[in-house]
């Protein structure tokens, strides 16, 4: 079987968001799973760390690339990736997931085309998104 190369990968900035949304690992990490889930994602495996006084990191490592976020909450914080391989799963739509959890006030993104050859960098179509 042969593989795909192409790739893309969602960065964005979170800023504004609730200093409790973002200072507890655990609570991130089971948004993040089913963010992953919701996007169509593989997950393989989870790490998650909280740091003292404040601020988690989470990474969830997926058959298609990853999903992570990484927290400042004394500034309102969050910086948050996804990259998957491959056409059939969309990283926009974990992203999209998050920024519903988080609802920052704002937001800065940038998706890169990847795996074709040069470097793509896109706006991505942020898209509001409902938990249900």
């Amino acid at each position: 079987m042969e593989y795909s190369t192409f790739g893309r990968h969602v960065a964005v900035d979170a800023w504004g968001v609730d200093f409790e949304l973002i200072n507890k690992a655990e609570f991130l990490q089971a948004h993040m799973v089913e963010a992953a889930e919701a996007c169509g994602a593989s997950v393989l495996s989870v790490q998650a760390q909280q740091f003292e006084p404040q601020g988690a990191t989470v990474l969830v490592l997926l058959s298609e690339s990853h999903l992570s976020i990484h927290t400042y909450p004394e500034k309102g914080f969050a910086a948050l990736d996804c990259y998957t391989c491959g056409e059939t799963v969309d990283p926009q739509l974990a992203i999209d997931y998050m920024l519903a959890v988080l609802k920052p006030k704002t937001t800065h993104a940038k998706k890169l085309i990847r795996g074709m050859g040069e470097l793509q960098v896109v706006e991505p179509e942020m898209k509001a998104t409902e938990l249900v």
